[in-house]
């Protein structure tokens, strides 16, 4: 009698249909025209899905980036409203290229996610967001000027003036960064050099969207970052080149206002609700 109580359990077990779950979150390094990147993937349950590609901010070491990349995926998720969403977070090399060369491994990402990631992951890919923080504010704004995506955010993107920025550390007035001073390895000081300087700054990307973007900035982020910020802003809003540029200042608000504000996350589901 026992056995055959056993053998109807293992039976009813073996019939019962158990959703197997097709969410997950992986570490993938994906290649795009010979270019190696590592990305971190956050898939929903859903195979049709919006994509959110973000970008994470500055790293002392590219022991890091992973690290930062999982970070910056969480941060953008914690404010997200939408829960269909695919997020894909870069983990873009700092430590041994000049700021600005790894332009070349987020375009990559970027290529991939529009090219090859539908049929890697067997997914259908619709809308396609880019986000970034800081330094991925730089690196989403960029890009925006050489693709089209249905859509770009950047929280206090930057550096917008490496000129500014460098000439300070040389002075003394602030402390030295890996960024300057490996720029001053190869182009010397900012003011034998400022043209080398100022091409790799964010100023000179201030036209040429061809995403509408939404740019968030605390007023209360580094006098560094908000030096250069006016005038910034006011370089996106006279491009005549450009898609559609929203800006939203948080009084008070710090470097990470997107994700501490309850404005920034507003306006940033608001945007992508909206495209």
């Amino acid at each position: 009698m026992r056995l055959l109580i056993l053998l109807s359990t293992i039976i009813f077990s073996c019939n019962t249909d158990t959703p197997i779950s097709t969410a997950y979150r992986q570490t993938k390094t994906i290649s795009y025209n010979s270019v190696s990147i590592d990305v971190i993937i956050d898939k929903p349950e859903q195979n049709e899905l919006d994509v959110l590609l973000v970008f994470h901010g500055t790293v002392t070491s590219d022991t890091e980036i992973l690290t930062a990349a999982n970070n910056t995926l969480d941060k953008f998720k914690g404010i997200l409203e939408r829960n269909d969403m695919l997020i894909v977070s870069v983990a873009y090399p700092q430590e041994f290229v000049l700021l600005g060369d790894n332009i070349v491994k987020c375009e990559a990402a970027l290529l991939w996610l529009k090219n090859k990631a539908s049929q890697e992951l067997g997914i259908t890919i619709r809308k396609i967001f880019l986000g970034g923080h800081s330094q991925g504010g730089y690196m989403a704004t960029r890009l925006n000027t050489m693709y089209q995506v249905n859509g770009v955010i950047a929280n206090a993107p930057g550096p917008l003036n490496l000129v500014y920025r460098c000439q300070l550390e040389e002075n003394g007035q602030i402390q030295p960064s890996a960024v300057c001073k490996k720029l001053k390895d190869v182009f010397g000081t900012t003011s034998s050099n400022p043209n080398s300087y100022f091409q790799r700054s964010l100023l000179n990307f201030a036209n040429g969207f061809k995403s509408d973007i939404l740019f968030v900035q605390g007023l209360n982020d580094s006098p560094i970052q908000l030096y250069t910020w006016p005038t910034f802003k006011q370089d996106v809003l006279s491009c005549t080149n450009c898609q559609n540029s929203q800006f939203v200042e948080i009084t008070g608000g710090r470097h990470g206002s997107l994700f501490e504000s309850p404005i920034g996350k507003t306006e940033f589901n608001n945007f992508i609700n909206n495209h």
